[in-house]
C-alpha cells in the first residue's frame, strides 16, 4: 500500500508538519517561500493527528485535511494524512518511516522559527538534524530568538548562509538554513480565538 503522494526517485521534497488547525494564508506564504528559495520539486503538508507538546487536541483530522486541500493553490504542494496512516506520534518516527518507504527521495524538514526554539524538546531531534536538511522559516517575533536557541547553537557550524540556502534541498545533513524576510502575521491561534474556526 502506498503511503502519501507519488514520490519519484531523485525528487527533492520539503515536509511541512503541523496541526493546520486551521490552515491559513501564512502556511501558503511560507510554502511558496520554501519552494522558491530551497528549490524543492514538491512540498507535502503533513497534517498531524496531534502534537505531543500540546495538551489540547486539534479539530477533526478530516476537517483540517479538507480545509488544507481547499486552501492550497499550487500544483507542487499536497496536503497529506501520512502520520495518521503510519500511526506515528513523533516527527522522528514519521521521517524514519518516509525514509524507509521512499529511499530514493531527498526529504528535507521544514518548520517555523517558533518551532526551532522548542526543537531541542522534540523526541530524537538531534537524529532529525543529522539525517535531514532542515529549512527554518521566519515567524513574526521569532527569527532573532531562533538564531540563538539551543538547536541553532549546537548546529551553528552547519548553518547555510543566505546565499547558500538555495542548495538546502541538495545538501547533506547536518545542514540547515533560516530564511528571513517578509512574513505573514496570520496565526491559527488567533483565528481560533476570534471564533472563525468553531
Amino acid at each position: 500500500m502506498q503511503i502519501g503522494p507519488d514520490a519519484p526517485a531523485g525528487f527533492r521534497i520539503g515536509l511541512l508538519g503541523g496541526s493546520f488547525d486551521p490552515p491559513h494564508e501564512g502556511h501558503l506564504h511560507i510554502t511558496r517561500w520554501a519552494l522558491r528559495r530551497f528549490r524543492f520539486n514538491r512540498i507535502w503538508w503533513l497534517v498531524s493527528p496531534g502534537n505531543p507538546l500540546k495538551t489540547r487536541g486539534p479539530a477533526d483530522m478530516d476537517r483540517r485535511l479538507d480545509a488544507c486541500r481547499a486552501l492550497i493553490d499550487m500544483s507542487r504542494v499536497e496536503a497529506t494524512d501520512i502520520e495518521a496512516h503510519l500511526g506515528t506520534r513523533y516527527t522522528a518516527e514519521t521521517l524514519a518511516a518516509l525514509k524507509r518507504l521512499h529511499p530514493g527521495v531527498r526529504f528535507s524538514w521544514l518548520m517555523g522559527a517558533d518551532n526551532l526554539m522548542e526543537f531541542h524538546l522534540w523526541e530524537d531531534w538531534r537524529w532529525i538534524m543529522e539525517t535531514f536538511p532542515v529549512g527554518v522559516l521566519a515567524r513574526p517575533g521569532a527569527a532573532a530568538k531562533a538564531a540563538l536557541c539551543p538547536a541553532a547553537r549546537r548546529y551553528r557550524r552547519f548553518r547555510l548562509n543566505r546565499v547558500e540556502a538555495g542548495r538546502l534541498s541538495h545538501a547533506r545533513a547536518p545542514a540547515w538554513a533560516l530564511l528571513t524576510g517578509a512574513m505573514s502575521a496570520a496565526s491559527s491561534t488567533a483565528i481560533r480565538a476570534r471564533g472563525d474556526w468553531p
